[in-house]
């Protein structure tokens, strides 16, 4: 059987085994370390180009461990309304669970897939009570930020920007992850670079940074003895892991690259077709993570089936995700939508998430293409 053509896998490059190999060599294998502060500061001055103020970084075991302090920082408690990010992985929203508050799903606008800012008003007249809202990029292009950061600071509210899928993408020249009060960036396996696992909690204010590493350390007091006050967490990064990062980092934008490759070759390819790619505006540079297509409205041609029909051929491809307020776990929630059909539940119905593996020949894509189009 020929090799399996995969969604987004990792891509090694050699001077991750550097930084792996020197915390062997110093034996500094345990959380924390030399590459977690590498880490730290290296990806602090990527983030903080084009910005009026520096960012400063917090290594930790994963994205949702970060998303998890963003929301504590932001100060989530039991019986708070969030307004969250509906077209989007659970890590976004589960840590409003984790401190007890409860989610108001938003629904997507069509020219970016993301949050709907005249949603979000929405749900700002309808919970005026609500600081918080949790907000993701979805498949690394950015939302509106202008629109939705007027509206939050008209409510006085704070946002946890979860650019987990958006590393490397900008909106209006400004690095996504640097628009929220807290925010949060992911090196899953499948990310545009990877830690194996890991994630970054980002922000503008270092007694906030400070804060999150205190508790991400077993909230542990200043004693000669182990003594705790506050409930913490084992969130720390590993220096080995950190040390891959240090070397991914250096080729992240060639990483984008690459994926904007796939992506344009799979626009021009799917031209005459009555498909179009997930879509983004002027002045947004996505990072282009992960390809996807949406089938039109009046084609009947089935997503699932081209799924299928891509497996056949040892082809990896995945549903859109499903929105959050289609979840069970979710089931009762509030929803805001403002079309007579939610865009996120149209969204998924037609789309389609295709290899977008910068390992990937031309070779590959193309058969990915040919299989599409014979569906057609």
């Amino acid at each position: 059987m020929p090799k399996r053509i995969l969604l987004s896998t990792p891509t090694m490059h050699s001077e991750e085994l550097e930084f792996v190999k020197e915390a062997f060599d110093r034996n500094w294998i345990a959380p924390l370390g030399f590459n977690c502060d590498g880490f730290e500061n290296e990806m602090s001055r990527y983030l903080s180009d084009n910005t009026p103020t520096p960012y400063h970084t917090l290594a930790l075991c994963s994205g949702t461990a970060a998303l998890h302090l963003a929301m504590k920082l932001a100060g989530v408690k039991r019986g708070d309304i969030v307004l969250c990010s509906d077209m989007t992985f659970a890590a976004t929203i589960n840590p409003v669970s984790y401190e007890g508050a409860t989610q108001v799903f938003i629904d997507s606008e069509r020219e970016t897939w993301n949050m709907d800012p005249e949603c979000l008003r929405m749900a700002f007249e309808k919970y005026p009570q609500a600081k918080v809202v949790a907000l993701a990029h979805l498949y690394g292009t950015p939302a509106k930020m202008d629109e939705i950061m007027e509206i939050c600071k008209e409510h006085k509210a704070v946002i946890v920007e979860d650019a987990a899928e958006a590393l490397a993408a900008t909106y209006n020249g400004r690095k996504c992850g640097t628009f929220g009060k807290y925010n949060v960036i992911s090196f899953n396996g499948n990310k545009i670079i990877t830690t194996s696992g890991g994630g970054m909690l980002i922000t503008e204010d270092t007694n906030s940074r400070d804060k999150a590493f205190f508790w991400a350390t077993q909230s542990r007091e200043p004693k000669p003895w182990y003594e705790h006050k506050e409930i913490g967490y084992n969130y720390r990064m590993s220096n080995v892991v950190a040390g891959i990062g240090r070397g991914q980092l250096l080729h992240l934008e060639e990483h984008r690259d690459l994926k904007e490759k796939i992506y344009k070759r799979y626009k021009e390819a799917f031209a005459d077709l009555p498909i179009t790619m997930n879509p983004y505006l002027d002045g947004m540079k996505p990072n282009f993570w992960l390809s996807c297509i949406l089938i039109d409205e009046n084609c009947d041609v089935d997503p699932m089936e081209i799924m299928k029909r891509l497996d056949e051929e040892n082809i990896e491809a995945r549903p859109i995700w499903k929105p959050m307020h289609m979840q069970p776990v979710f089931e009762g929630y509030d929803f805001i939508y403002r079309e007579d059909t939610p865009v996120n539940e149209d969204i998924f119905r037609r789309g389609l998430c295709l290899p977008s593996d910068i390992k990937m020949t031309e070779e590959e894509q193309d058969k990915v293409i040919s299989v599409i189009r014979s569906m057609f």
